[in-house]
């Protein structure tokens, strides 16, 4: 039996032969491939591409996992996002990686802010069903009521919520402007102004896109919207540690990050990694938000039903040693709320959620003081 260091070169001798298609080298020489690792039955490492790069993406992992694959005694990879590594430009000194979305080897990988938007704080979660997106609207316009010039960027591109959420389906943007010059006039709603991919397609028409094409809308979104003045900028991301994370991370200087969760341990083992993420990537984590702590039952408000569990939220803060930012109840107005275009927060203001939202406000504002 292989001892823990021999299994270890094993699986660095695996991935030894795997070379960025530009320059030949090694992505392990290159730490594109770094901090590999061995865990019973699992190898991990960590995935940290520069900008130039991402269009290797599929191929790298592909091959990553087929090498380590082939090892004996590993059936199942675990691949980490991390910020790209410094290398070493013509001058000797060294440099980043450009944002993803950028073109060319050149360039440092400094976050660029919005024209007029003084802060941006993104809601993430491990998996989808977990109500991310009620959460950022409802805390979008939570945010609003308190008196802040609010926008929402719904980075949900695969599914794309909002402008239902909203009552906006139906209504498609302004769009001013050729190629680098396009301005997109975000739609004004329930106090917010909004964009969404669900704003420039049908109903019912998917968005099939690799990643490329991914980075690309959230960098408009982003940078080519007609944001105006703004306070705070919600970003809702999609469900995961995948392409739109990754391009957020990089492109904007961010207050930090929200994670939902639900208590019970799948919806955990998920949100773990989302925040691992975050934290490799160099974003602050503001702290945890468990949704659909308890159902509270129309007929009887007095009541609560722990459909999910206990204790999942605080768990998962514990652990990451953030604050348990909110536990956000389960009710009927919520769900009639979102399906009606009307959040919680304005269609039901004295109810126990719209009431947990805006103390959610509260604390946001309270850990994150304007700028």
């Amino acid at each position: 039996m292989a001892s823990p260091d021999q299994a270890l070169d094993r699986a660095l001798a695996a991935l030894a032969p795997l070379k960025d298609a530009g320059s030949g080298r090694s992505l392990l020489e290159l730490q594109w491939i770094d901090q590999v690792r061995l865990q019973p039955n699992r190898a991990v490492f960590c995935l940290a591409l520069p900008g130039f790069a991402t269009s290797q993406r599929e191929r790298i992992v592909s091959e990553a996992r087929a090498a380590l694959l082939g090892l004996a005694g590993i059936d199942d990879v675990q691949i980490e996002l991390a910020p790209a590594p410094a290398q070493a430009g013509p001058s000797g000194h060294s440099h980043q990686g450009a944002p993803i979305g950028a073109g060319g080897h050149g360039g440092g990988a400094e976050r660029q802010p919005i024209a007029g938007v003084k802060q941006v704080i993104a809601v993430s979660s491990g998996k989808g069903g977990v109500g991310k997106s009620t959460v950022a609207v409802n805390l979008a316009c939570a945010l609003a009521q308190a008196g802040l010039r609010v926008g929402l960027l719904d980075a949900d591109i695969y599914g794309p919520n909002a402008p239902t959420m909203l009552g906006v389906a139906g209504q498609t943007p302004e769009v001013q402007g050729q190629g680098a010059d396009q301005r997109l006039t975000p739609i004004d709603s329930c106090g917010i102004a909004m964009v969404s991919m669900g704003l420039l397609i049908g109903e019912n028409q998917p968005v099939i896109w690799r990643g490329p094409m991914l980075n690309g809308i959230i960098r408009q979104f982003l940078y080519q919207v007609a944001w105006g003045e703004r306070d705070v900028l919600v970003v809702d991301l999609p469900p995961g540690t995948g392409d739109a994370q990754l391009s957020l991370a990089q492109a904007v200087p961010m207050a930090g990050v929200i994670i939902v969760t639900t208590p019970q341990q799948v919806s955990l083992q998920d949100a773990r990694r989302g925040l691992a993420m975050f934290l490799q990537m160099g974003v602050p984590v503001l702290g945890v938000v468990e949704n659909m702590t308890a159902f509270i039952p129309p007929d009887a408000p007095e009541k609560r039903y722990e459909l999910f569990g206990r204790g999942g939220g605080q768990l998962l803060a514990d652990e990451a040693a953030v604050p348990l930012l909110a536990q956000l109840p389960m009710e009927l107005a919520v769900v009639s709320g979102g399906d009606q275009g009307l959040p919680v927060v304005l269609a039901a203001p004295e109810s126990a959620s719209a009431q947990a939202f805006l103390a959610l406000a509260a604390r946001l504002r309270a850990l994150v003081p304007a700028p």
